[in-house]
């Protein structure tokens, strides 16, 4: 038998195989280190690199994942790896891709793949309920946040930016804002240097009188101003901007409203979040990252448009071989007339196998734990005389920083030693944090963004760090 083609039995044995890992890698992870202590080197030693002629069984290749790729990964599903905005993803969501994969559905029209795309079209029905978004909008998955914040950026510019103008469009986004928005104005011509900086206020939101001044300072000097972002929970903070008088400032000026909720966007399931996102119907689109707060493994994007045709505007694009004979609209339906991908795979599967095989029960009362979680740890530092917060908690990103009593006050040596304090948490293996930038102060950045995560580990977490910086201090 070809090794293309394996018999029913060579598929059921590598499966039972792979599935028995999985259990036993899922059961034990608290129990692993989150980071490895490895190099570059050491990786590439332990990788065979000869370009194979012939195959391998998979048991080899199972034992090689299992033996020198797990142990020198960085473990996502930890439940204190608290770094970046990472999910830890779901056992159920890595079933769903390994089924989407066997199907291997290409979802570029609904005559490619009748029954994903209609699995699509109902989950992103779904999302619009969560977050109350119009039954009238639209949407489709991306890759990513940063193809969701392009997806909208394009879409904006074909809306509100005649061709025949001879203006300059300007857009305009916080400080705080995700670098993808950025960068997808470069990529989509309007330029780098036509990106307005809003400044912030003390809690990271943006300044409204501040993108007012500079709005109309554009006006005057006869740029078109066409474009601003709003942030429901940004990438350093989490803060959450205003976004209901964001919408008012966009309407006053005929701007296209967008609102980056790649991280925060699901958080608007808790209970004690939900108030924040009330505004989320007035955004003209809405980047969300599912792979984020739907604990989801990577890759999965989202870009919901509040009026369809917009997008259709920018996106629909004939071709003899996309051609659709198709005349009912349902079944003449083409992802392709929405976002700026061909080929698509079936990233719908894991969504609709989460929401349908958990309930949105269950992921609504992790949300709001993930949010408990992280205001414990707020408590925790606030009562302490070693730690100090340099942000307020509003979802569930905290920044906080260690102040050793011999240097209280030197802003230059806390920035040094708690540089090297991150340093020495990531090579401890117990906990794992990032870093942020807080107006020059060197913060010590986490995320709680996993279903497994207690308040025990934000206690475990402040005591690493007591641990390591007392071992600092001595040397």
């Amino acid at each position: 038998m070809s090794p293309l083609d394996p018999s029913r039995e060579e598929i059921l044995r590598w499966g039972n195989d792979a599935v028995a890992w999985m259990a036993d890698y899922l059961s034990t992870i608290r129990e692993q280190p989150v980071y490895p202590q490895t190099t570059s080197q050491e990786i590439r030693a332990r990788l065979d690199s000869a370009l194979p002629e012939e195959g391998v069984p998979f048991e080899n290749l199972l034992a090689t994942f299992r033996d020198d790729i797990i142990p020198l990964s960085r473990q996502n599903g930890h439940p204190r790896m608290f770094g970046y905005v990472q999910a830890p993803g779901m056992a159920i969501a890595a079933f769903a891709d390994l089924l989407a994969s066997t199907l291997n559905a290409n979802l570029t029209a609904w005559r490619s793949a009748p029954a994903p795309v209609e699995v699509e079209r109902l989950t992103i029905d779904w999302i619009k309920q969560i977050l109350g978004y119009p039954q009238t909008a639209s949407g489709l998955f991306v890759s990513g946040g940063s193809m969701a914040n392009f997806c909208a950026l394009a879409s904006a510019r074909r809306a509100k930016v005649p061709n025949e103008s001879r203006k300059i469009p300007r857009l305009y986004a916080s400080e705080e804002t995700h670098h993808s928005v950025f960068k997808a104005a470069t990529l989509l011509g309007i330029g780098r240097e036509n990106c307005r900086l809003i400044a912030t206020d003390d809690d990271y939101r943006i300044r409204l009188n501040d993108l007012v001044s500079k709005i109309e300072e554009d006006l005057r000097d006869g740029y078109q101003p066409f474009f601003v972002a709003g942030n429901a929970g940004t990438v350093a903070t989490g803060a959450i901007d205003s976004l209901a008088q964001l919408a008012e400032v966009a309407t006053r000026f005929n701007l296209w409203f967008h609102i980056d909720a790649c991280y925060g966007g699901f958080a608007a399931l808790a209970p004690m979040a939900r108030h924040l996102f009330r505004a989320f119907p007035e955004a003209d689109s809405i980047a969300l990252d599912p792979h984020k707060w739907l604990y989801l493994p990577a890759d999965c994007g989202c870009i919901l448009y509040r009026d369809p045709e917009t997008a259709r505007a920018t996106f629909a694009h004939d071709a003899e071989y996309t051609r659709i004979m198709e005349q009912e609209p349902n079944e003449s339906f083409a992802f392709w007339d929405y976002g700026p991908e061909l080929s698509r795979r079936f990233r719908a599967l894991k969504v609709w196998m989460l929401l349908k095989g958990v309930g949105l029960r269950a992921i609504r009362d992790a949300v709001e734990k993930d949010l408990a979680c992280a205001r414990h740890f707020e408590a925790l530092v606030r009562q302490s005389n070693d730690f100090e917060m340099l942000a307020p908690v509003e979802l569930s990103i905290f920044c906080f920083r260690y102040r050793p009593p011999g240097i209280r006050n030197d802003e230059e040596q806390l920035n040094a030693f708690n540089k090297r304090l991150l340093i020495e948490l990531q090579r401890d293996g117990s906990s794992y944090l990032s870093n942020a930038s807080l107006r020059g102060r060197f913060a010590l950045r986490g995320c709680v963004l996993n279903y497994r995560t207690t308040p025990r580990d934000m206690e475990i977490l402040i005591e690493d760090l007591r641990r390591l910086a007392i071992h600092l201090s001595d040397t």
